[in-house]
């Protein structure tokens, strides 16, 4: 007779909620990654809300779809991208209360959400025993993820501004010095046998400041270097490109190591 409560089944249970590692996960997770640019600006500037007031609009719902992901007994596509899209929005907003509304300014900012990311990451570590992706199997392992994804969507934030302001670099720049980070990190991945745990980590990180410098590139005015789409159609194009790929791209949960 099979236990429906054993702890593998239960294990299995939770690893089902996360998404397979594939091209097609990164190429979403980068179109989430610039509509969460592109989206919180137009609230927090478009909209005149402010960042402190965005931080509100934006984490409440993270906060519900972040527990509807940890009470969901199996993998829904819908509902998993839904909190990545809030974790980025909200990260968004983030780090520019912290680096605008606070003073900190970009360097700073990216340093204290750089500090953020390792301290998740190495709690996790200590507590859980591992930071892999695929072995996330409970509740309190699905915190340490989002925390940390959450997180890292706000550094990505600060390291994408930082590169094309203080950095001189432009959106497009900025955008061909992540992408090429990222081209680097699917080679070693492809060709050494360096951590895949920390390859991972590296690229959920970059895609982030791509996203961010992409976005900026869509919705900012050409005098300064953007295709001056206007934050509100880019947003309008963004969710259209990320609910055809969700459409086209098969969706499939993990499996665990």
């Amino acid at each position: 007779m099979n236990d429906q409560s054993s702890p593998t089944l239960q294990a299995r249970d939770t690893l089902a909620k996360v998404p397979a590692v594939t091209l097609g996960f990164w190429v979403i997770k980068i179109l989430a990654t610039t509509l969460g640019e592109t989206g919180a600006d137009l609230f927090t500037q478009q909209y005149d809300m402010g960042y402190a007031a965005g931080i509100a609009l934006f984490c409440v719902p993270l906060l519900i779809l972040v527990a509807a992901q940890i009470r969901a007994r199996g993998f829904h596509p819908l509902l998993y991208w839904a909190a990545i899209l809030a974790s980025t929005t909200a990260g968004t907003a983030l780090a520019d209360f912290f680096d605008r509304s606070l003073g900190i300014g970009y360097t700073g900012g990216s340093a204290v959400l750089l500090a953020c990311v390792a301290a998740s990451l190495l709690s996790w570590r200590l507590v859980l025993g591992t930071i892999s992706v695929e072995s996330v199997s409970s509740p309190r392992a699905e915190v340490f993820y989002w925390v940390t994804i959450t997180f890292s969507q706000t550094l990505g934030t600060a390291l994408g501004d930082w590169s094309a302001d203080d950095g001189g670099l432009g959106y497009l720049g900025g955008a061909a010095v992540f992408g090429g980070a990222l081209l680097v990190l699917a080679l070693l991945h492809r060709f050494t046998s360096l951590s895949r745990t920390g390859l991972f980590w590296a690229a959920f990180i970059l895609t982030r400041p791509l996203g961010a410098t992409v976005g900026d590139f869509l919705d900012k005015p050409l005098a300064q270097g953007g295709l001056n789409l206007g934050r509100d159609m880019a947003t309008l194009v963004l969710l259209v490109a990320i609910a055809l790929a969700l459409w086209l791209v098969p969706q499939r949960a993990g499996k665990p190591h």
